[in-house]
């Protein structure tokens, strides 16, 4: 049982993972931001310059909607709008993630590039300088 917990521990704290779960939480919190904006700025852009109104329904036909409270006929009809806010959700979140990336991967390579260019072109020590000065003398003698 020791050997388990101890083989947990070292799983659960891996950098990998604890990378994950952050990432996770985040993501949440950004969707949250995302379907903020969506509902309290887009859906009404579109509504005013549409006249469309995104968060709409079809009722079924076969359904009988007399007598009941909005919220049960809510869940009777078939909400186009809220599947239409969803896939702006995802499109905004996508444009953002997709940005980022590309934004960290060129960060990525500009630092490989200076690594790169760090380890190709070190700088000559003091003894090697002297050492070259004193081999130079030699050939020229």
């Amino acid at each position: 049982m020791k050997k388990f917990l101890e083989e947990f521990k070292e799983f659960a704290l891996k950098g990998n993972v604890m990378d994950m779960a952050i990432g996770v939480i985040i993501g949440g919190a950004f969707s949250a931001i995302i379907t903020a904006l969506t509902e309290s700025f887009i859906n009404p852009l579109i509504n005013s310059i549409g006249g469309a109104e995104v968060g709409g329904s079809i009722k079924l036909p076969w359904v009988d909607y007399t007598g009941l409270d909005a919220e049960t006929a809510k869940t009777l009809t078939l909400n186009y709008g809220d599947f239409i806010t969803a896939i702006i959700n995802f499109l905004i979140i996508a444009l953002v993630l997709f940005l980022m990336l590309k934004g960290m991967n060129k960060l990525m390579n500009l630092k490989k590039k200076e690594e790169e260019a760090e380890e190709a072109d070190p700088e000559p020590t003091k003894e090697e300088v002297l050492l070259t000065e004193i081999r130079d003398l030699l050939k020229n003698k």
